[in-house]
């Protein structure tokens, strides 16, 4: 029986023998195609454990045999080979579920054990744990990616971005890349930008001295000071005002900062993950946010899919939930019954995982014995066609009677995002001097 069977998409003959020849001396069942229109045939053909194609093909882009595979092989492991200088776009297909990149020239004993290990993480279980940070939890080949991505940069001091939409585990992933550098044994400190009121991020950024200000009896530490020698992650960076955005590009480029009120220069020893789910550089060419912090921050960015793209995550992000869920409430975790597991794959999950689990908190509160069926949830879930974000805001705003800052809490959103929004859907004054 051979190891595994393997599709290797590549135009240069000399190399494509060469691989066809070496792997299949290791054991595994190979089959060869020049092109890339070649390789998507083949993958529709026939069943194949892992895929190896060149980025750079003379008919369609290896991305295409990327996506070729995903969809007819999904949970098959893709790797892409790139030419110098050409790890962007490797990056890239990452972003797109690439289990990885390999350069140009190739190095057979890397790629024999990228094969082993990606052919080993079929077994293996799809919790991951860094030391020191909460479990990530997903077999997704999008989430595996986004996986790699952190495992490769964790060890590094590079600056991170982390982008995706709102409940995707950002800050998950910002303490397992914290867990994995040479600072986890340093503070991880966090800030929400979109929670604090403009006119005190900066304070709450760098801190301020006695006599600062009124009211300033003493002296107080602002976030990077806090995380000296750790990892500061700043969420929701979109929203720092423009004033604020040239001070934090200070601390990058020169590593200094000074408290508000204060004379002296102080050092900054922090790593920065950032995260954010709006279009940063969308944001630079509209001028909202600075082109040279976008460059600074946008050193390594990795992208969270949502939850309805790694559906099939659901059953395993579930159980994993309710075993954490359960214990936080000093309970025994509640059985799914299959129905339930369908029902909440099924489901379309705006909020992604923090919305999954505000609705398994609720059944484990309210459950009545060791299994949780599909008509207990029922009445838990919104339904399955969602209203629009005007509407869930327009309903916020009603139920807060107009005050911004409780819509904000309901909504589970920053104020300053809110107030975004608001003005983006014309909800200025609702609800009492319009509907």
């Amino acid at each position: 029986m051979p190891k595994g069977r393997i599709l290797i998409v590549e135009d240069r003959d000399s190399l494509r023998r060469m691989l066809e020849a070496a792997l299949g001396q290791e054991g595994y069942d190979v089959a060869a195609a020049a092109d890339g229109r070649g390789g998507i045939r083949l993958l529709a053909a026939r069943p194949f454990d892992f895929v190896l194609t060149d980025l750079k093909l003379p008919d369609v882009s290896g991305l295409r045999v990327l996506e070729a595979s995903r969809a007819a092989q999904p949970r098959v492991p893709v790797v892409v080979l790139t030419g110098y200088g050409t790890v962007g776009a490797a990056v890239e297909a990452m972003k797109l579920g690439a289990y990885d990149f390999l350069e140009k020239p190739l190095e057979l004993d890397d790629l024999s054990r990228l094969i082993e290990q990606a052919l080993g993480e079929r077994d293996e279980s799809a919790v991951f744990h860094a030391p020191g940070a909460p479990a990530l939890v997903g077999a997704h080949p999008r989430f595996r990616a986004a996986l790699r991505l952190l495992q490769k940069v964790g060890p590094k001091e590079s600056n991170v971005l982390l982008t995706g939409d709102s409940g995707t585990g950002k800050e998950l992933f910002a303490r397992s890349i914290h867990g994995l550098s040479p600072r986890r044994n340093g503070p991880f400190v966090a800030l929400n930008c979109a929670a604090i009121p403009e006119s005190l991020l900066e304070n709450e950024l760098f801190g301020h001295d006695k006599g600062a200000f009124t009211g300033a009896d003493r002296r107080v530490a602002g976030r990077f000071e806090l995380a000296e020698g750790g990892t500061l992650f700043l969420d929701e960076i979109g929203e720092l005002p423009s004033g604020v955005q040239g001070k934090v590009l200070r601390v990058l480029e020169e590593r200094t900062f000074e408290r508000v009120g204060g004379g002296r220069t102080l050092r900054a020893d922090v790593r920065l993950v950032a995260a954010t789910n709006r279009d940063l550089a969308a944001m630079v060419e509209s001028g909202e946010f600075r082109a040279d912090l976008f460059f600074r921050l946008n050193v390594f960015p990795i992208d969270l899919p949502a939850l309805k793209e790694r559906a099939s995550d659901i059953p395993l992000l579930a159980r994993h939930l309710l075993v954490e869920i359960a214990h936080r409430h000093h309970a025994e975790p509640p059985r799914l019954e299959e129905a339930a597991v369908e029902l909440l794959a099924a489901q379309d999950w705006p909020g992604n995982i923090r919305e999954l689990a505000n609705v398994l908190e609720r059944a484990v509160i309210l459950a009545e014995g060791p299994l949780l069926r599909a008509a207990d949830l029922q009445a838990l879930l919104r339904p399955l066609v969602a209203p629009s974000e005007r509407e869930s805001l327009k309903e916020a705003l009603v139920a807060a009677a107009g005050d911004k800052r409780r819509a904000a809490e309901i909504l589970g959103i920053g104020y300053r995002v809110l107030l975004r929004k608001v003005k983006e859907h014309d909800l200025e004054g609702v609800p009492k001097y319009r509907q």
